[in-house]
């Protein structure tokens, strides 16, 4: 989340430990709803809180409560998708609701009943396209609309998914999903035991339904011009390194979009740093037609990485030093970038690692350690540093 914001986010979606579709994530307990609602504010930004997971009776009980909780630390919003959650929200608080993509809003008769029943924001369902959006947003007024802009997309419809808890009883409806849409399958005849064919949609593979990650870095400006309000990125499940990349480039965009110095020199460089972080192939989603066979993965379900991330800055020492805490081990001679909020990265060849314990020069630093880093240009505390991996390929 501190990462995040350093970047440029407006605001954080965070998970407390109950009804959120991250089930799988540490989460954040309820006196660190507090702390991060405060650190936010202090900031000028802010929190939303997920609650849109659909809930069963017996959770419907403990919602009140939890409601009250979240409004007494004054979160900006909540997240819901279920019309029960909803209706819970509006009775036993004022916090400003946000209607979850889980929700399936991909027309304006939709939108245009939640503005209606009190809700602030609608996250529409990544299955639409830049025309359709635009007619929602022509369509209904005083509403604010969000759309997802990068990150993962699911195989169902705004990843209203049974497949998860058909195979393995984890729900992905309740945040509990193996995506079991990334694995590679075979077919086998009943009366055939233990003789499996693979399944092919061409010849390129057996990955039925695998898709490419969303990317809209080339056409950025034209889902600003929609009209829509927010633009969101997934990413909780994601590392700092993930969150923090993806933002600083998502937000050098927008500015420079309305600063009217958005380009195709610029759009080409962000393009090639958002492949710098853990990503499958891209995709542009449906924004700009139909889905089709490209928007597939079928060879592999894997990651791409290029880079490994590998300390965060903390603080400045003196004028040329700064404390650096390891998060993956460097050595003496490798070339390190930072990343810095605004502005180019820079590179540093590790002439020498300096324990920060004993002023000791050590050949390697290892996770958790804290070293002393000579830089000559100016750094802040919260920015990435990152090592370019030895067997990394372009692509």
């Amino acid at each position: 989340m501190e990462t995040v914001f350093h970047y440029g986010a407006d605001a954080a979606y965070i998970g407390g430990k109950f009804l959120n579709l991250r089930a799988f994530s540490k989460n954040f307990d309820n006196d660190e709803l507090k702390k991060a609602v405060k650190l936010a504010h202090k900031l000028g930004k802010k929190i939303f809180v997920t609650l849109n997971a659909i809930p069963n009776n017996s959770e419907l009980e403990l919602l009140p409560d939890y409601i009250q909780y979240l409004e007494s630390i004054k979160v900006d919003s909540i997240i819901v998708s279920d019309l029960g959650v909803f209706n819970l929200a509006k009775q036993y608080s004022d916090i400003p609701i946000t209607i979850s993509t889980q929700a399936n809003n991909m027309n304006w008769a939709s939108v245009k009943m939640w503005k209606e029943l009190g809700a602030k924001r609608v996250i529409l369902a990544r299955e639409l396209s830049l025309r359709e959006i635009n007619e929602i947003r022509q369509k209904v007024t005083d509403i604010e609309l969000e759309v997802f802009i990068h990150g993962a997309m699911c195989i169902s419809i705004s990843g209203r998914c049974l497949l998860s808890n058909y195979l393995t009883a984890r729900d992905a409806n309740r945040g509990e999903c193996t995506q079991p849409c990334r694995w590679k399958y075979y077919l086998m005849e009943e009366k055939r035991p233990g003789e499996y064919f693979q399944v092919f949609e061409d010849e390129r593979g057996s990955y039925i339904m695998n898709s490419k990650d969303l990317c809209t870095i080339e056409f950025l400006d034209k889902i600003i011009e929609t009209g829509v309000d927010s633009l969101k990125i997934e990413g909780r499940m994601k590392s700092s390194y993930y969150a923090g990349i993806t933002t600083k480039i998502y937000r050098e965009a927008i500015d420079s979009y309305f600063e009217g110095t958005y380009s195709e020199d610029k759009i080409k460089e962000w393009k090639n740093e958002l492949k710098n972080v853990s990503h499958r192939p891209y995709t542009s989603g449906f924004y700009l037609d139909k889905t089709n066979y490209n928007s597939q993965n079928y060879e592999t379900s894997s990651y791409i990485r290029k880079y490994n991330y590998v300390g965060i800055v903390k603080e400045k020492i003196s004028e040329n030093s700064y404390l650096i805490e390891v998060k993956n081990k460097i050595k003496r001679g490798e070339t390190i970038e930072i990343i810095r909020s605004k502005g180019e990265k820079i590179s540093i060849l590790l002439s020498e690692i300096i324990n920060y314990e004993n002023n000791d020069i050590i050949e390697e630093a290892n996770p958790n350690q804290k070293i002393i880093l000579e830089v000559g240009s100016s750094i802040q505390s919260g920015d990435l540093i990152r090592s370019l991996k030895t067997n990394a390929t372009a692509n």
